[in-house]
């Protein structure tokens, strides 16, 4: 099977740059995460609970957004 997506540069360009640069997104949102995770196992003695919760939060919020988009890292 082969897909063919064709665009109408240079008014497309955008549309285009969104669809060759998906795997940065997803590259960018893993290694987000990535770090979170590292903060949280592995936290600064300076990281408070509340800041450790914040990061869980926030990663609970990544993975919830990217399930809603039927997306996952």
């Amino acid at each position: 099977m082969k897909a063919t997506l064709e665009y109408d540069l240079p008014d497309e360009q955008t549309e285009f740059e969104m669809a060759v640069n998906g795997h940065k997104w997803r590259y960018a949102m893993w290694e987000i995460d990535n770090d979170l995770r590292a903060k949280i196992k592995h936290p600064a003695e300076s990281t408070s609970k509340e800041e450790i919760k914040t990061y869980e939060k926030v990663r609970e919020l990544i993975r919830e957004t990217l399930t809603a988009y039927n997306l996952n890292l």
